[in-house]
């Protein structure tokens, strides 16, 4: 079947800061097959959608979170990182079910979906019940079962990773894909990271792993093994799979050298570091080295949304207040992290991240007629500056309509709300 999207402001996001004021989009199946500029051809279209006074975009790719923490959000505000996760997060996941986990999921993908979301990389436990949830809703998620390589659950954290390769990976049409999930160099001793590492070759697949997120963390490397986490990882040959580095805030330049040399891609979590007051990383820094650098929000209990338009926005404001330099980050940099930085960090810039024939239809349509949104003397800016997420009008992946006049096609919002409600009195005894 095709599908027009027609009398569409679009940006493509094709490398060029290229802006087509008003065009047409028409999506053959699950894929592009043309974006112009000007009136579309007259054609035999299943399904016409008039894109007037929207804005066409490829769909917002958040490259780290921990989705089912959406039962955790506003639980533990307001603490630093290692009492948050020891004290209070923790103890607290140790009550999850495998339902939980689910429903928990697909509360998260109602938060993504309506905020433009199209593709999410999750780490987290019971990730079957993820898989199912990505699998069920529509959306496009990249998975990983996470790892603590200490303790007695360290093996089966092995045994379940690849249970899961051989069930989920490269399913739903491609929408679902795995990568190792190591939880992070001081909870992952460099002899599991090899084994882990071996297995990522074995199954081709890649791996996901939380990097030099506090400062805290780089004392207590450096003094076990006199190395940066980063300088460890290169040791034990991880970089030598494709590996995805959560937060990497305190970095060196020999870190940072490190990473750009094996094309490690780097999840940028502004709120999540702002609000665990974790640091800021030096992101312009490794732009400009060169490293793959995309968006991501973290778990809502440390954000405490998933809405990728405020992360955006964030990541801008704060690295040029840090840097104490206005040109720093400009609006078409920040979009490209959202978007196309996203899918080169997780590998996926043959399926999604631009609006380009060829890839994957995964389109999101952006409400311009706002009063927020006015006047708009660059589009650019106005989406990064000033759009919200409720301004998300459609929501496209795999040519699929998931949301459509923001009204969900693939989920029972109420059901969800309702559900994730008991369980949060269940586990709170309240």
């Amino acid at each position: 079947m095709q599908t027009l999207i027609k009398n569409v402001s679009i940006i493509p996001m094709d490398g060029d800061e290229n802006v087509i004021e008003k065009g047409y989009i028409i999506v053959e199946d699950d894929t592009i097959k043309e974006v112009m500029s000007g009136e579309p051809p007259q054609g035999d279209f299943g399904q016409v959608i008039d894109g007037t006074d929207q804005v066409a975009l490829p769909g917002f790719i958040n490259t780290h979170t921990h989705a089912a923490m959406t039962l955790l959000r506003g639980y533990a505000d307001d603490l630093p990182l290692k009492e948050w996760l020891e004290t209070k997060i923790w103890p607290m996941e140790d009550k999850l079910t495998g339902d939980d986990i689910y429903w928990g999921t697909m509360l998260a993908i109602v938060e993504m979906i309506k905020s433009g979301t199209t593709t999410f990389m999750d780490m987290y436990f019971h990730m079957d019940r993820v898989a199912e949830a990505v699998n069920e809703t529509g959306i496009r998620a990249v998975i990983s079962r996470g790892m603590i390589g200490v303790g007695p659950e360290n093996e089966r954290a092995i045994t379940e990773s690849l249970e899961l390769i051989e069930k989920w990976h490269q399913t739903a049409g491609g929408r679902i894909q795995y990568k190792w999930g190591p939880h992070a160099p001081y909870t992952c001793p460099p002899d599991y990271l090899r084994r882990v590492m071996e297995l990522a070759k074995q199954t081709e697949t890649g791996i996901h792993i939380h990097i030099s997120e506090t400062s805290g963390e780089i004392e207590d490397i450096k003094k076990q093994y006199g190395k940066s986490p980063v300088e460890l990882l290169e040791e034990t040959g991880l970089f030598s799979v494709p590996v995805v580095a959560a937060h990497c805030v305190h970095l060196s330049e020999n870190d940072i050298q490190i990473l750009k040399n094996n094309n490690v891609g780097v999840a940028h979590n502004p709120e999540s570091n702002m609000k665990l007051a974790s640091g800021i990383a030096p992101v312009p820094e490794m732009l400009t080295a060169g490293i793959a650098v995309g968006l991501g929000t973290d778990g809502t209990s440390s954000n405490n949304n998933l809405d990728m338009i405020q992360e955006m926005r964030s990541c801008a404001l704060l690295h040029k207040v840090n840097t104490a330099n206005p040109t720093v980050i400009p609006a078409y940099q920040a979009l490209q992290m959202a978007t196309c930085n996203g899918a080169e960090v997780l590998g996926l810039t043959k399926q999604t991240g631009r609006l380009t024939p060829g890839l994957k239809a995964d389109i999101i349509l952006m409400n311009l007629n706002q009063a927020h949104m006015t006047p708009c003397y660059d589009l650019v800016a106005n989406l990064v500056y000033a759009s919200q997420a409720s301004d998300v009008e459609t929501v496209i992946v795999d040519g699929r309509i998931l949301m459509q006049n923001r009204q969900l096609k693939t989920i029972n919002e109420p059901e969800v709300i309702a559900q994730c409600r008991a369980i949060a009195s269940r586990l709170t005894g309240v």
